[in-house]
Order: structure tokens, then C-alpha cells, then sequence
């Protein structure tokens, strides 16, 4: 039953807002954190009426997530000897991918050069895999939204949702 005023994404942005701050405020781990976003997207992925409807997009997927880390080395070495993720992409320096099935972890170093030095883990940004991508449909629906749009790669965009957390949206063919 859906409360008076709040859609079925709102809703869903309303989670997946307060499940990163309780991953940011030390009330899950990254584990948690992984399992309760795919299983929200998991959720409106098979069952959508904004989407059946032509409205919006159909989330299949989360395609990754990237995080600030204290030392990308000791977070890549923890994930592939305890889950046995692949390690790809991996500079030696400041980043590497941690692929499992079609998803991955981005866990990257904090930057020395920032204005504030990051003390704690932060998500930079997670990215949900939506079905039938279509760049210029997608775009199109994005505008339309009155959404500021970054775009990254020729499979995904960047937009701001309502709490300010960043959003790759993003087709099948991106992958790590």
C-alpha cells in the first residue's frame, strides 16, 4: 500500500538515502550495505508500475559502487581473499574494480589533495543497471525530469538524487 503523496521512487530514493547514512554513520557494514541496496533493486526491478506504465526506467541491476577507502590496497586484498572477488583495473596506486557476477565495488583511495581529508568511509556513488538503455531515450527522460546530467561513459549518466547523493544510471554494457 503506498503512503498518500510518496510514488514508489520515492520511496525507493528514501531507502537507498537512508541506507547509506546508516552505512556512513557505522550502523552496517559494507556487506549489509551491498546486500539491502540489491535487494531493493532487486525489489523494483520486479515490480514496477511507473515503468510498466512507460514512466521512468526499469532498475535490473546495481552495476557498482564506488567508496572512499583508508587504503584501497588492504579493502582489495580483504574482498578477494574472504569473497574471492577479481581484482581488475587495479592502478597500484589509488584504485582497483572488485568484480562479483555482473557487479563490482570501486573502493578508492581518499585523496591527498582534497580540501577536507576524508577520516571516514564515504559512498561516491553507486550505479543501478536499468534495462532497454536507449543513450537518447534516456537522456530525453532525464531532461524531462528537470535532472543536471553528467555524462560519463556512452552506457551511463550522473545525475543528483533528492539528497544530494550521486546516481549512475546506467545500461547492461557497462561494465567493469
Amino acid at each position: 500500500m503506498n503512503a498518500p503523496g510518496f510514488s514508489g521512487e520515492d520511496k525507493m530514493e528514501h531507502l537507498i538515502g537512508k541506507l547509506l547514512h546508516d552505512f556512513e554513520h557505522g550502523k552496517m557494514d559494507r556487506r549489509q550495505l551491498i546486500r539491502s541496496i540489491a535487494a531493493a533493486a532487486a525489489a523494483v526491478g520486479a515490480a514496477s508500475p511507473a515503468a510498466a506504465e512507460g514512466k521512468g526506467f526499469q532498475a535490473i541491476a546495481v552495476n557498482h559502487i564506488s567508496y572512499t577507502v583508508a587504503d584501497y590496497a588492504k579493502t582489495r586484498d580483504f574482498y578477494a581473499d574472504l569473497l574471492g572477488m577479481k581484482v581488475s583495473h587495479d592502478d597500484g596506486k589509488q584504485q582497483c574494480y572488485m568484480s562479483f557476477g555482473d557487479t563490482f565495488l570501486l573502493p578508492r583511495n581518499a585523496r591527498a589533495n582534497a580540501k577536507t581529508p576524508q577520516k571516514t568511509p564515504v559512498v561516491d556513488h553507486f550505479a543501478i543497471t536499468i534495462d532497454n538503455w536507449d543513450k537518447k531515450e534516456v537522456e530525453a527522460e532525464l531532461l524531462r525530469r528537470g535532472l543536471e546530467l553528467r555524462p560519463d561513459t556512452d552506457d551511463s549518466f550522473h545525475v543528483k538524487d533528492p539528497d544530494g547523493y550521486n546516481l549512475q544510471i546506467s545500461g547492461k554494457n557497462m561494465k567493469a
